[in-house]
């Protein structure tokens, strides 16, 4: 009875995940299922300049900076939740955290001050 049980909750956890694409009627249509009509959508109205270019690039990179700090902040509260007591886990998760502090004030300082410096440029030179 408990292994017919456990058989049910799984087709009942899963059977979601899978039907999750119909319900959201999310399928591909014809016309938008190959890669160079993506690429021809997504290059029409996006310049193809230097200065955009860069700009995407500390975009992504902002993003990514962003992710890691998620990531450094989760694995610092597990090994806070974890560390059972222990002192050395309990300092090693604090000094995670503020460290991961630090670094995103000091991306956000960098960018907001890099924003500045070209705005004042851009405004100076035109």
């Amino acid at each position: 009875m408990k292994k017919l049980f456990l058989k049910f909750g799984a087709w009942t956890a899963t059977l979601p995940v899978l039907l999750l694409p119909v319900a959201v009627s999310a399928q591909l249509s014809s016309s938008s299922s190959t890669l160079e009509t993506v690429g021809d959508s997504i290059g029409s109205d996006a310049s193809n300049d230097l200065p955009t270019l860069i700009g995407n690039l500390i975009a992504v990179l902002l993003s990514v900076l962003g992710i890691i700090f998620v990531m450094l902040t989760v694995y610092a509260g597990f090994l806070y939740l974890t560390a059972a007591g222990d002192d050395s886990k309990v300092n090693k998760a604090k000094s995670l955290l503020t460290q991961g502090i630090i670094g995103l004030v000091i991306i956000v300082a960098a960018y907001a001050i890099a924003n500045f410096v070209i705005d004042s440029l851009i405004s100076a030179a035109g």
